[in-house]
């Protein structure tokens, strides 16, 4: 490529079968359609990311909802799970044409690795030996090319008590092989539904908000925040580097229910 790869994160949509339903207040197709638009207004990507919670229902028809948004970006779709999603039927509804859900993927010079970090019944998250053993042995078999690791759930605790009782269960066993493989630039993920920038020794650690309701950093409990949603873009250099950054639509597209104290 003549340039660096750009990829467009676009995470936690939780599209329902219909089009007008809402989550607390907010019409999540409607939230979703505003940030495909800013993501159109900006740099193509080269390929988007949608890690996680693109359903909240779970049903073929919010996958359907998912397809109808995402094509209009124009660009390929690598799809993962979170805890909202039912996996079967994302991987039958998400996994042809320009959408894919798949363990990993080259281009522009970096490894793209995408982990099933879900439980089945749990909102929590784990890495299961399979995951462990598929993420070691894909990094062992590129070891010159930088790599970005992709999940649902955090690895870390994002200084959230609620969310952190959320986060991926066996992060000691996920950083072990991180730390085996240095060619590793960043792991990125969903489900918090905010922004977090952190460095684990020379790895980036990045959350993104979700396109619809955002939660409040660092609250105890369930609580939402008064931004906009948006998205993560991020530009990988063919000599490893990268840059990223946050863009958010203007205005929280709906009223939300401040009050709500969970969904």
């Amino acid at each position: 490529m003549s340039g660096p790869l750009r990829i467009a994160q676009i995470t936690d949509t939780h599209l329902h079968a219909t089009a007008d339903a809402n989550l607390l207040g907010l019409r999540t197709r409607h939230c979703l359609d505003a940030v495909i638009e800013l993501v159109q207004q900006d740099v193509p990507p080269d390929l988007v990311v949608a890690s996680g919670d693109l359903s909240h229902d779970g049903s073929a028809q919010s996958y359907q909802q998912v397809r109808e948004c995402f094509e209009r970006i124009g660009a390929p779709v690598y799809c993962l799970p979170g805890n909202h999603d039912e996996a079967d039927v994302l991987h039958h509804s998400l996994n042809d044409g320009s959408f894919h859900h798949q363990r990993s993927h080259c281009a522009g010079g970096w490894q793209q690795i995408f982990l099933d970090s879900t439980m089945a019944g749990s909102e929590g998250g784990h890495l299961g030996q399979q995951e462990l053993a598929d993420l070691d042995r894909a990094l062992g078999e590129q070891p010159d090319v930088p790599a970005l690791i992709w999940l649902h759930h955090q690895p870390v605790n994002i200084g959230s008590r609620w969310l952190d009782t959320m986060a991926v269960d066996n992060p000691d066993a996920f950083f072990t092989i991180v730390d085996r493989h240095p060619q590793v630039r960043a792991i990125t993920w969903g489900h918090v539904h905010q922004l977090f920038e952190q460095r684990r020794n020379d790895v980036l650690l990045l959350a993104t908000p979700s396109t619809c309701i955002q939660f409040l950093p660092h609250s105890n409990e369930f609580e939402v925040d008064r931004i906009p949603p948006g998205y993560r873009w991020l530009e990988l250099f063919s000599d490893g580097s990268l840059e990223t950054g946050i863009r958010r639509v203007r205005r929280i597209p709906g009223e939300i229910d401040l009050q709500a104290r969970g969904y």
